[in-house]
């Protein structure tokens, strides 16, 4: 009796070890992290990309690659990603990057198998696999202050949009340590003032030169200057920065 005794125990310690190494070996949650490609095996991604995947709220994914963003319900537990119906935006993009959309798509309906080791996640289909680093490593966030952004897209309260005036012109904004603030508004030079809070920079009047520009350019410069306005709110992501008012009416940067 004394032996089965034993016997029984160093089961139930086996066991319990057995148990122990299957929880510490279970799959590593991408959850509240945001990815960057880095590699490509297979067909290239149109116009470069890169891939950026984000695994936002539970059960959310965020996905762009150098055109349109989307946004998708996303199911990891069976080791794949597995998504519902992709939402767009609808911003045209040109030369070969207006394929990128379709690329996305196509990974994403293949249902790739991941794997996240540390940084590095890796999504794997029949014909090709994608290696994508952890943003905060591949592209940590760029100063607000000292970095020179050029607008890529305007914000309204219904849509993220880009016009072929906006990218021939490429507006830009520098502010600078002492507050100062200058840049380009697509038709003229500005200079200006610019208070960097924590989440808000508050910008004081522009001062404009006075150059006459085609009307879709002036349109460009009217949507930059109102965006950059008094009082705004701002995120910053990777080398994205992202400014709105309190009417919804903004800019995306991208930093130069």
């Amino acid at each position: 009796m004394r032996t089965t005794a034993v016997v029984l125990g160093l089961l139930t310690f086996a066991s319990l070890t057995g148990c122990g190494g299957e929880e510490q070996s279970a799959h590593p949650d991408p959850s509240g992290r945001t990815f960057v490609s880095t590699s490509v095996d297979g067909d290239p991604i149109p116009g470069g990309g890169p891939l950026v995947l984000g695994f936002t709220d539970p059960g959310r994914l965020s996905v762009e690659a150098g055109c349109n963003h989307g946004s998708a319900d996303v199911d990891l537990s069976g080791g794949k990603v597995v998504t519902g119906p992709l939402a767009m935006t609808l911003m045209a993009c040109p030369g070969e990057a207006a394929g990128a959309d379709a690329w996305v798509t196509g990974l994403l309906d293949a249902q790739p198998t991941w794997t996240l080791d540390g940084d590095r996640l890796t999504l794997t289909t029949a014909t090709g696999a994608v290696t994508l680093t952890d943003e905060k490593v591949a592209r940590p966030d760029r100063p607000v202050v000292g970095t020179t952004w050029t607008v890529t897209a305007l914000i309204s309260p219904d849509a993220v949009t880009t016009t072929a005036a906006l990218e021939r012109t490429a507006p830009r904004l520098l502010i600078a340590n002492d507050g100062s603030a200058s840049g380009f508004t697509g038709c003229n030079q500005m200079s200006g003032s610019a208070d960097v809070g924590q989440s808000s920079i508050t910008f004081g009047p522009w001062a404009t030169t006075r150059m006459a520009c085609p009307p879709d350019v002036t349109e460009v410069e009217r949507a930059v200057l109102a965006a950059l306005t008094g009082e705004t709110s701002y995120s910053v992501r990777s080398d994205t920065l992202r400014v709105t008012n309190a009417d919804g009416f903004g800019l995306t940067f991208r930093a130069s």
